[in-house]
């Protein structure tokens, strides 16, 4: 052991905002911190607050950061500052790690650990002060710490003390939260910061690039960034750290830097510890790190004086592909772009590339958005619901969740047995959350261990939780195959999760799943606002031992079932239907299939699953316009199995709906929209028939009713009514609205009709009659105020044409036969529109306005076609002319 380095703590400037910070959580219990990079908020408060720097009381302190990486970081830095190993004073507890010991009086972790840490203790037994360090950053899980911690200084330990720290925040809003309820809220402390002058380079493509879609990036967008990288590290000095939203990104642009004259790192968080250390490390090499957001906050990245900056970050979004929450690419805030531009200016001045446009800076989203917005909500719900609040209503959220995303949440909760239909956790629930998976995953894990045993379900989930490389295939199982034979960094990774997810299986603190449905029990009792315990009901668990899956001891055993499977493909079929089970999928013919769901899905030529009669599908995507979903990763299963994994989907029951043009009724037995079992039905329900024919006139059209050119003549003219005069006549122009009025005028037709051919017999015209306001007595007036036909001079009765939908009544007659009609004709007090016709019944003119028309516009009608028509009259006055419709010889008989 080393002494302190006084020297570098009394460096660090938030040692000056340390005194108010002291009084602030003296008098108020908790406080905002708002300090900058690189003052030592993360090191050096940690550190006072817990009395092993400063001569202040002994405290314990425990500090929440956002990423494990942050986590083992911090923690190594304030051991470092106090002379000592990590696990001494200072430690840390990240999933899967922990380096800590009795002695350890701060200890940091990562939200996601500190969450389970509550649910298991709501006191926080021993701990005095909770710092949430980048806070800023929105993370659900930091929200949702933040939200339980002042539930329990409100409700158990109102001398616990809060911290909310972060470079850039919402310091009011957060006060607000921290107040909770206090006039004026939480203190707001602020620390200066010392920082650089960053230049800002912009460098946008040359050529438009695609916008992310997904988890895609175009591949252009990363060629321009490696461009950007070798610029700038032949323009200025120092390391560069260059940003990207993912580790898939990083890989490509690293194999895109060949060949440049400096070391390339890649940091992200799950990158080997070994390598995580090197890049935070001081090198005598010039160095370029290619980093994820971990490197936004939290850390320093020594002899950085430049930032190539991508623009392009990853924010959480429910994955429809996988059922489970997921990161989609989008564009990085302006917040998220001036935390990284400050990683060039933490030493000395620096210079940050910026690959778009000034232009396009202005129209970036200002902040990110909250995870609470926009993420699947499963694992928060059931954190609130084993909370003893499950609806999160009596919780402090800086955001409250949206109701449709919570009420999704209970559904897929109430699915996999983790809480009961008004949403109180059940024993099953409260095990399920202590997993650290998504509440599918748990399901999946411990029905799956039940049914092949432990080890077998541990590696398929942990395969499932992190999805393999595209390089694995879409094989589940020989994924399987090639992680435990592989050496790559995956496989690492995997066989670590696995070995975890087998423990927390097997511990107690689960309940032990049973492939049997279980009795009503007691609830275990819940921490927080409802510590009493409560009455609930495990949801059924499927009884699995008949499935061929494997023995209990995790051994393979043959399929019992009819056309099963076996061995690793039972097994991982098996585990992936449990995990999904509204997407398991019934083969339609080679390569296609249909999922529970009722969605379309396909396989890639020569994938090994095209044949398989049935399949767990794992992970799925579509395109924008594609048709049916492309499978990535799936499993071979059988009936057996599909039905057990999926037992909440079957259902029995008579269909009857309109399908291929007629009405399709039938007795069915389906999983979800697969039907299992069809035969006719040959008395349906009279209700359902109707229902179903109403949905073909709605799919179809009513032109499905015999419509007599008087009922379309009708239907015109009421339609003109309505436009006119509104009130009592109907809307008969618009299908929909006749149709949500079928009971007034389809009946009782529409009730005895048991098929189309039924429809083709119903009168439309007599039908609509039916709506006319004979009540008012109005109806009446049908032909007085918009009459079928109109009489003119010549004494012919002329159909009116009430059909243009927005336009006049139109009259189309012989222009000879209004000779001397000196005003335009009016129905319902609206000039109609008069096509005047050629002898021959052409139009010759259009007009509503007829004494116009015989001043001006006649003499030019008369001229064209007085030639033409010599058998005709063409007089030249024609107001004092006679109207007829015979030629001048029948004219001189």
């Amino acid at each position: 052991m080393t002494a302190i380095r006084q020297a570098e703590l009394d460096a660090l400037p938030v040692r000056e905002a340390l005194p108010e910070l002291v009084s602030a959580l003296d008098g108020h219990g908790a406080a905002v911190l708002c300090a900058p990079p690189g003052t030592g908020k993360t090191t050096l408060v940690p550190l006072v607050l817990a009395g092993l720097v400063g001569g202040g009381p002994r405290r314990r302190v425990v500090v929440a950061e956002p990423r494990r990486i942050a986590a083992r970081a911090a923690a190594r830095r304030m051991a470092w500052l106090l002379g000592e190993q990590v696990g001494g004073s200072v430690g840390f507890t990240v999933r899967g790690e922990r380096v800590a010991g009795p002695g350890t009086v701060v200890e940091v972790v990562t939200t996601g650990v500190l969450l389970q840490r509550l649910q298991r203790d709501q006191e926080l037994s021993g701990v005095d002060v909770v710092i949430l360090d980048e806070c800023h950053e929105r993370h659900l899980d930091a929200d949702t710490v933040a939200a339980f911690l002042l539930d329990v200084r409100e409700t158990l330990r109102p001398e616990l003390r809060l911290v909310a720290a972060s470079a850039t925040t919402d310091a009011a809003g957060w006060a607000r939260v921290l107040g909770h309820g206090r006039p004026g809220g939480a203190p707001v402390v602020t620390a200066a910061g010392v920082s650089y002058p960053v230049e800002t380079v912009w460098a946008p493509p040359a050529r438009p690039v695609r916008p992310p879609h997904g988890m895609r990036v175009d591949p252009a967008q990363l060629t321009h960034v490696a461009s950007v990288v070798r610029r700038a590290l032949a323009e200025r000095s120092g390391d560069v750290l260059c940003f990207l939203p993912g580790v898939g990104e990083l890989a490509r642009v690293a194999g895109q830097l060949g060949g440049v004259d400096a070391e390339v790192l890649q940091i992200h968080g799950r990158a080997p510890a070994a390598v995580q250390d090197a890049a935070l490390a001081p090198s005598a090499h010039r160095r370029v790190i290619l980093a994820t957001a971990v490197a936004e906050s939290s850390l320093t990245v020594p002899g950085v004086r430049v930032v190539v900056d991508s623009g392009l970050a990853r924010e959480p979004r429910v994955d429809h592909a996988r059922g489970l929450g997921a990161l989609a690419t989008v564009r990085a805030s302006r917040a998220a772009g001036r935390q990284r531009a400050g990683r060039a200016g933490r030493e000395a001045p620096g210079a940050v590339y910026r690959c778009w446009s000034q232009a396009e800076d202005g129209r970036l989203p200002a902040f990110p958005s909250p995870e609470i917005r926009i993420a699947d909500l499963a694992q928060f719900a059931l954190q609130a619901a084993c909370w003893g609040d499950p609806d999160a209503a009596g919780l402090a959220l800086p955001d409250p969740p949206p109701a449709g995303a919570m009420a999704a949440a209970r559904e897929v909760l109430v699915a996999v047995g983790a809480v009961t239909p008004d949403g109180r956790a059940t024993p099953r629930g409260v095990g399920m959350s202590r997993l650290g998976l998504h509440p599918r995953l748990a399901r999946a894990l411990l029905d799956g261990a039940a049914a092949v045993g432990p080890r077998r379900a541990a590696e398929l989930v942990a395969l499932l939780s992190e999805e393999p490389p595209r390089e694995y295939g879409d094989d589940l199982a020989a994924a399987w195959r090639r992680a435990r034979a592989g050496g790559d960094a995956y496989a690492t990774r995997w066989r670590a999760e696995a070995t975890r997810l087998r423990r927390s299986a097997a511990t107690p603190a689960g309940p032990s799943p049973t492939p049997t449905l279980p009795e009503p029990e007691a609830a275990a009792p819940l921490p927080g606002r409802e510590a009493a315990s409560r009455r609930a009901v495990g949801a059924p668990a499927p009884d699995l031992r008949a499935c061929g899956a494997g023995g209990a001891d995790g051994s393979a055993a043959p399929a019992t079932a009819a056309g099963a499977v076996s061995g690793d493909d039972a097994a991982a079929g098996l585990v992936a239907a449990l995990a999904f089970p509204e997407r398991v999928a019934k083969a339609k013919g080679e390569g296609a299939f249909l999922m529970a769901s009722g969605t379309a899905a396909e396989l890639g030529d020569g994938s090994r699953l095209r044949s398989a009669p049935w399949l767990a599908v794992a992970v799925a995507d579509r395109g924008p316009h594609s048709a049916s979903a492309r499978v990535r990763l799936g499993a071979v299963l059988d009936e057996d199995t599909a039905r057990a994994a999926a037992a909440h989907l079957l259902a029995s029951g008579d269909e009857v709906r309109w399908e291929d043009g007629d009405v399709a009724a039938r007795a069915t037995h389906r999983l979800g929209a697969i039907a299992l079992a069809v035969r006719p039905l040959k008395n349906p329900d009279p209700a359902l028939v109707r229902a179903a024919l109403l949905e073909g006139l709605r799919s179809d059209g009513l032109g499905l009713l015999r419509w007599t050119p008087d009922a379309r003549a009708l239907r015109a003219r009421l339609g003109f009514l309505h436009r006119t005069f509104g009130g009592a006549w109907p809307d008969v122009a618009d299908d929909g609205a006749l149709l949500a009025r079928a009971d007034d005028w389809l009946e009782p037709e529409l009730s005895r009709a048991r098929r189309r051919a039924d429809l083709a017999r119903i009168d439309a015209g007599q039908a609509l009659n039916r709506l006319l306001p004979w009540a008012t007595g109005e109806a009446a007036r049908l032909d007085e105020l918009a009459p079928e036909r109109i009489e003119v001079p010549s004494g012919s009765r002329i159909r009116v044409d009430y059909s243009a939908e927005h336009g006049q009544p139109v009259l189309a007659v012989k222009l000879q036969e209004l000779f001397g009609l000196a005003e335009t004709p009016r129905v319902a007090g609206v000039p109609v529109l008069v096509h005047l016709l050629s002898p021959a019944g052409r139009p010759a003119a259009v007009t509503a306005d007829l004494a116009s028309f015989w001043q001006g516009g006649y003499l030019a009608v008369r001229a064209e076609l007085r030639g033409r028509y010599p058998k005709h009259p063409w007089p030249q006055d024609p107001a004092t002319a006679e109207p007829t419709r015979h030629t001048n010889a029948r004219l001189r008989r």
